[in-house]
C-alpha cells in the first residue's frame, strides 16, 4: 500500500464512509499511485503486492485504465507505466494553477478599471471551465463562479478557446451532441457554429449583447501561451445596466485586450502586449443584487 494510499484510508471520520466509498474507484486510484511512486513499470504480481490485492483484480484494473489511456504497456519489460492522459491531467493542473495566479492581478485591474466582474476559464473538451471569478466591487455579483462549466458552442469565451481546433476537431468535439438553443443567437448546427469560432479567432475578442442570456452582455478576450496557442479566455460580463453601450468599444474593449495582452505576455507570449491605459474616467454602478451572465 502506498503511503498516500494510507493517509487517504484513515480519514473516514464521515458517518457514512462505507456508504459512500467506492471501492474499485479507490483501487484504481491507486494503482496509479503506485506506478507514479515506484518511478518505474511494473508487473501484475508488483502492483497486487503493493497494493494488497489479487493478481486476478489486478488484472481487471489494469485492464480498465489501460484501456482509458491511463496505463500503457512496456514492451519487453512484461510492467505497466503511467499513460499519457495521466500526464496530460498533471500538465493541465499545473497549467491552470500557473494561469490563475498569473491572471489575477490583471483581472483585478481590469475589474477596477470596468467596475465589473471578471473571469478566466479554460475549455476542458466541449465545455468551458472557469478557473477565477473576480466581483465586482459595485455590487453586481456574477453567478459564473470557480469551477462553473458551461458548453463551449454556445458560449463566446467557448468560440475563443476553440480557436485553435480544425473544423474536423471541432465536428469530432460536437459528433452526438444536440446544439441546445441558449438564446436566440446560440448557434444551431456546425456551419454556424464554425462560423462564430472563425470570427472570433480573427477579431481576438467576442462582444456579446444577450448570447448567452437576454439581458446580458460581456466582452471576452482570447490570452495566448508562450507558443502562441490560446491558453485561456478571460471577459467583464453582468447585467446590460453595469455597462455604457455608448463606450463599448472605446473603453470596455481596450481594456480587456489590453489585459489579455498582458496576461499572454506573464505567460510567455511574445506578441504586441497592449500597455495598461489611463485610468478610466468613470466606473459602471449598480444596485442590483446579482447579475445574469451574458
Amino acid at each position: 500500500m502506498t503511503r498516500s494510499s494510507a493517509m487517504a484510508e484513515g480519514n473516514d471520520s464521515n458517518p457514512n464512509h462505507a456508504a459512500y466509498l467506492v471501492p474499485g474507484l479507490e483501487r484504481g486510484l491507486r494503482v496509479l499511485e503506485a506506478l507514479a511512486e515506484a518511478g518505474r513499470p511494473l508487473g501484475l504480481t508488483e502492483i497486487g503486492a503493493r497494493l494488497g490485492v489479487t493478481r486476478s483484480s489486478v488484472f481487471r484494473l489494469v485492464y480498465t485504465l489501460r484501456h482509458m489511456g491511463f496505463l500503457e504497456e512496456v514492451e519487453g519489460a512484461k510492467g505497466y507505466r503511467l499513460g499519457a492522459r495521466v500526464l496530460n491531467l498533471g500538465f493541465a493542473y499545473l497549467t491552470a494553477q500557473d494561469i490563475i495566479e498569473t491572471a489575477r492581478p490583471e483581472l483585478e485591474l481590469l475589474r477596477d478599471r470596468t467596475g465589473v466582474t471578471t473571469h478566466l476559464a479554460i475549455r476542458d473538451g466541449a465545455e468551458v471551465l472557469y478557473l477565477s471569478c473576480i466581483q465586482t466591487r459595485t455590487g453586481f455579483l456574477s453567478n459564473m463562479n470557480v469551477g462553473s462549466r458551461l458548453p463551449a458552442y454556445a458560449s463566446p469565451m467557448g468560440w475563443l478557446l476553440m480557436a485553435d481546433l480544425s473544423p474536423r476537431e471541432v465536428a469530432t468535439l460536437f459528433a452526438g451532441t444536440t446544439l441546445t438553443p441558449w438564446t436566440e443567437q446560440t448557434p444551431a448546427d456546425l456551419a454556424t457554429l464554425l462560423a462564430r469560432i472563425g470570427a472570433a479567432a480573427a477579431s481576438g475578442h467576442v462582444v456579446s449583447r444577450g448570447i448567452m442570456e437576454p439581458g446580458g452582455s460581456s466582452i471576452a478576450a482570447s490570452v495566448f501561451a508562450r507558443d502562441g496557442t490560446v491558453a485561456a479566455a478571460i471577459d467583464i460580463s453582468g447585467p446590460d445596466s453595469a455597462f455604457d453601450f455608448d463606450a463599448f468599444d472605446e473603453r470596455y474593449v481596450p481594456e480587456v485586450r489590453a489585459a489579455a495582452a498582458r496576461i499572454s505576455a506573464r505567460l510567455g507570449h511574445a506578441g504586441a502586449v497592449s500597455p495598461a491605459p489611463p485610468p478610466a474616467s468613470r466606473t459602471a454602478a449598480s444596485r442590483s443584487p446579482r447579475s445574469p451572465h451574458r
